[in-house]
């Protein structure tokens, strides 16, 4: 009989991008094969990747360094949108500038915000949480910093807004746990370990890197 089993939820925000963001660099395609390398002996079940070109490469590269054929799955759920909409009231006293973070936000279109909190509730549903069955479950996400943010925000419980201020770095890596009766665990963060020094810490600002 099928019990709730732990999920292993590999995280990665896709490898560095051109200027116009429709094809990896040289630097990226890099960094996905080595994060590949790093990922090639844990056993998923499954690699899960937003629709966008930058996301789609370095799900493939990585499933290329694999001996077991896995087929990256692509999913709108795992793209890149804006997850929560912050209200002034969400952001006042909380110790950030709100007009900053508004002002940020208001930047992508209508469109998109009005859509994202469906997409983010739909990547919860599908990518944490515990499973049924007889072992763990262990699945990669590759996909962008906004809903690498909002998955590390729920971990912890924290404010829905809250996803804004996580940055990913491209091709680090990022492990939640979801076991029975247990709160989500964050195993590992931004980690580069698998990367050499100039190929870490991209896709973020300078003050971002130590």
């Amino acid at each position: 009989m099928d019990t709730p089993q732990p999920r292993y939820l590999y995280l990665a925000r896709h490898a560095e991008a051109n200027s116009d963001e429709s094809a990896l660099t040289d630097a990226g395609r890099r960094q996905a094969v080595l994060l590949g390398e790093r990922l090639r002996d844990v056993p998923l079940a499954a690699i899960h990747h937003g629709p966008l070109a930058r996301a789609t490469q370095t799900a493939r590269l990585i499933a290329e360094q694999r001996a077991d054929d896995i087929e990256p799955l692509v999913s709108e759920a795992a793209g890149d949108y804006v997850p929560y909409e912050p209200t002034r009231e969400d952001l006042v006293g909380g110790g950030v500038d709100a007009d900053r973070y508004l002002d940020f936000v208001a930047q992508f279109p209508p469109a998109e915000r009005a859509a994202g909190p469906q997409l983010a509730a739909r990547a919860l549903k599908l990518f944490t949480g515990t499973v049924d069955g007889n072992e763990p479950r262990h699945e990669l996400v590759v996909t962008h910093n906004f809903l690498g943010g909002w998955f590390l925000r729920a971990a912890y419980d924290a404010p829905a807004w809250r996803w804004l201020g996580i940055n990913l770095a491209n091709a680090a890596l990022t492990v939640i746990r979801y076991a029975p009766g247990r709160p989500a665990s964050v195993l590992v963060f931004n980690d580069m370990g698998h990367l050499p020094v100039g190929l870490r810490w991209t896709g973020l600002p300078p003050e971002s890197r130590v």
